[in-house]
């Protein structure tokens, strides 16, 4: 079992900023990446940014040059750091983690954390 838990959301003027933190617990070493999913009212839950434990990260096309994943030297907790925020952006923020146990795949999502921009 691995715990996500987050932190970090809430309300900011557009071009603020805010930083998302997940801290998982549990089998952690289980776990080859995460990241960080948005899902916004009548859309699709989307991936914003992942990494994995090699350290590679990708992003999603509207984020790239704002948002930046980054996690601790004992993958304990990740991060998002999310600058120059916009309406756009306002969606609840879920943490994932995604990894193999005994050969099967496995995926936990954190309890989710709003972020809400402001125009």
């Amino acid at each position: 079992q691995v715990q996500l838990v987050e932190s970090g959301g809430g309300l900011v003027q557009a071009g603020g900023s805010l930083r998302l933190s997940c801290e998982a617990s549990g089998s952690i070493f289980s776990i080859n990446a995460m990241g960080w999913y948005r899902q916004a009212p009548g859309k699709q839950r989307e991936l914003v940014a992942g990494i994995t434990i090699t350290g590679s990260t990708n992003y999603a096309d509207s984020v790239k040059g704002r948002f930046t994943i980054s996690r601790d030297n004992t993958y304990n907790t990740v991060y998002l750091q999310m600058n120059s925020l916009k309406p756009d952006d306002t969606a609840v923020y879920y943490c994932n983690a995604d990894g193999l146990r005994v050969g099967a795949p496995f995926r936990y999502w954190g309890q989710g954390t709003q972020v809400t921009v402001s125009s």
